[in-house]
C-alpha cells in the first residue's frame, strides 16, 4: 500500500510566552528567536527588552499592576502576534501561569528556558530533584520557619525586600541555624556569582545583586521533627494551678483530627490559652495561618514564648475576649474553641457565620455547664454532630508499682458546615 505524508496545520497561537535568562538573546533557541521576529508586539520587564534593540513593534513594559499588564496582553493578541518574555521558565513561579489563566491555554504558547533555580542548583552542585520551593517574591516572610519545618532541601526565590540577608537574619532571630546556604546571583550572566557559607555568614551578604535565589540545606544534625506533632504539655510553657491550663496531648491529637486540617488551612483558634492547639496546628497548615485568640494577658504571654521556644511561625496571637476580638479576622477554614470566658453561643453564632460550607467547628468541653451549651446549640442548629467523650488515664509510678491517673474527662463535639441531620434522623 502506498504510504502518504500526512502534515499537521499548524496554527500559530497568538501569544507565546518565551523564557530567557540573564545572557539575553545568546542562549535563546531558535524557535524562541523566530517567535519573537514574527511578532508585532514585545512584552517584557526593562531589562529584557533591552536584549532586542533591533525589534521594531510595539513594545509593552511589565511594571505598574500585573493585572493590567494581562488585560494589555489580551487585548492587544485579538489582533496582533504577541512574544511575552519572562525569566527562565515562565511555568516555574513566572507569569506563563497568569497568562494562561487570562487566555485560555488554547491561545497560549510557553517555550521554556533554563530557570534560574535549576541553575543555582547545577552551580552548587547540588541535586534537585529531591528538593521543595518557596517563592518569597513579592509576599510575606512570615510563615517560612514552619514550611522549612518540613523540608531538607529548599530553592528559595527572594526580592529587594527579602534577600539572602533578611532570610539569615530572620532565621537566625529564632534560634534556627542548622541550615547551610547558597547565594547564587546573577545566574548566567557576567556578573554570575555564587557563594556557599552558613546562615550567619549569609546575613552579612548585604552586597548580594537583587537577581539573586537561596538554597538551604539542611545539616545532618538538625533532622526533621515528627510529620504528626504529639508534643507533650510539658514541653510548653503554661499557666498554674495543678499542671497548666492546657489541652492534654492526646485530646490535642483527636481534636486536630476533627478538625481535617489541610496544607493552606486557616484555623482559628478560640481560648488559646498556652497555644498548643495554635502551634501543632500551624505545624500541620504549614503554607496557611493560625490565629491564637486569648484574652489572659498572662496567657498571651506564654502563647508568645511557646511559638518561639518551638519555632513556629506561622501564628498571629490575637489578644482580646471573643467574639468581639474575632471580628477582624480573615476568614477561617477550621475553628477550634477550647474555651469561651462564658461566651459559647455568641462565638458559635459568629464561627458558623464566617465558615465556608465544609469547614470543620470543633468544640472541647470540659465543664457540665459548657456541655450543655454546645450540645443544645447544635442541637437548635440541626448541624449533623459527632461527640466524643475521652476519658484517659495515664501510667504512674508508685514504689515498685505502676498505678493509674486519671485526667479530666473532655467531650469533644464535631460539626461540618452545611452538612444537616438528615430527616429521617430528625424524625
Amino acid at each position: 500500500m502506498e504510504q502518504k505524508e500526512v502534515r499537521k496545520n499548524i496554527t500559530l497561537k497568538p501569544v507565546t510566552v518565551i523564557g530567557i535568562g540573564d545572557d539575553g538573546c545568546v542562549s535563546l533557541s531558535s524557535r524562541a528567536v523566530h517567535a519573537v521576529s514574527r511578532s508585532g508586539v514585545l512584552v517584557g520587564g526593562e531589562r529584557h527588552l533591552e536584549f532586542f534593540p533591533q525589534f521594531s513593534g510595539e513594545r509593552v513594559a511589565v511594571k505598574g499592576k500585573l493585572s493590567e499588564v494581562l488585560s494589555k496582553i489580551e487585548e492587544l493578541s485579538q489582533e496582533n502576534q504577541v512574544a511575552v518574555l519572562a525569566s527562565g521558565d515562565p511555568l516555574f513561579y513566572g507569569i506563563g501561569a497568569l497568562i494562561i489563566k487570562k487566555l485560555g491555554p488554547e491561545n497560549v504558547e510557553i517555550i521554556p528556558h533554563v530557570s534560574s533555580m535549576q541553575l543555582a542548583f547545577a552551580k552548587s552542585g547540588v541535586k534537585w530533584d529531591d528538593a521543595s520551593w518557596i517563592s518569597l517574591h513579592g509576599r510575606p516572610i512570615k510563615g517560612l520557619l514552619t514550611r522549612l519545618r518540613t523540608m531538607t532541601k529548599a530553592g528559595i526565590f527572594t526580592d529587594p525586600e527579602n534577600s539572602p540577608c533578611r532570610i539569615a537574619e530572620y532565621l537566625l532571630s529564632f534560634g534556627e541555624t542548622g541550615w547551610s546556604a547558597w547565594v547564587c546571583e546573577r545566574l548566567g550572566g557576567a556578573g554570575e556569582r555564587v557563594r556557599h557559607c552558613t546562615l550567619n555568614e549569609m546575613a552579612a551578604c548585604t552586597d548580594a545583586d537583587d537577581l539573586n535565589v537561596v538554597i538551604l540545606l539542611r545539616d545532618e544534625t538538625n533532622p526533621v521533627p515528627a510529620q504528626v506533632p504529639f508534643l507533650h504539655e510539658d514541653d510548653f510553657a503554661k499557666r498554674v494551678p495543678k499542671k497548666g491550663l492546657i489541652t492534654k496531648r492526646e485530646i490535642r491529637l483527636l481534636s486536630l483530627g476533627y478538625l481535617s486540617l489541610k496544607k493552606d488551612s486557616v484555623v482559628w483558634d478560640i481560648g488559646a490559652g498556652s497555644g498548643s492547639v495554635s502551634i501543632e496546628a500551624a505545624m500541620i497548615a504549614s503554607e496557611g495561618e493560625v490565629y491564637a485568640i486569648e484574652t489572659d494577658p498572662e496567657g498571651v504571654a506564654i502563647c508568645r514564648d511557646n511559638l518561639l521556644t518551638h519555632r513556629v511561625d506561622n501564628v498571629t496571637v490575637v489578644e482580646g475576649l471573643a467574639p468581639a476580638a474575632l471580628e477582624n479576622l480573615p476568614r477561617p477554614s477550621a475553628v477550634f474553641i477550647g474555651g469561651s470566658k462564658g461566651n459559647m453561643r455568641a462565638i458559635l453564632d459568629v464561627c458558623l457565620e464566617k465558615l465556608p460550607d465544609g469547614g470543620a467547628l470543633v468544640v472541647n468541653a470540659i465543664t457540665f455547664e459548657n456541655v450543655g451549651e454546645a450540645y443544645d446549640y447544635f442541637k437548635e442548629s440541626q448541624l449533623e454532630l459527632e461527640v466524643t467523650v475521652v476519658n484517659i488515664s495515664r501510667g504512674a509510678p508508685m514504689a515498685r508499682y505502676l498505678r493509674y491517673e486519671a485526667l479530666n474527662p473532655v467531650h469533644i463535639f464535631s460539626a461540618v458546615k452545611g452538612r444537616k441531620i438528615k430527616k429521617e434522623k430528625i424524625e
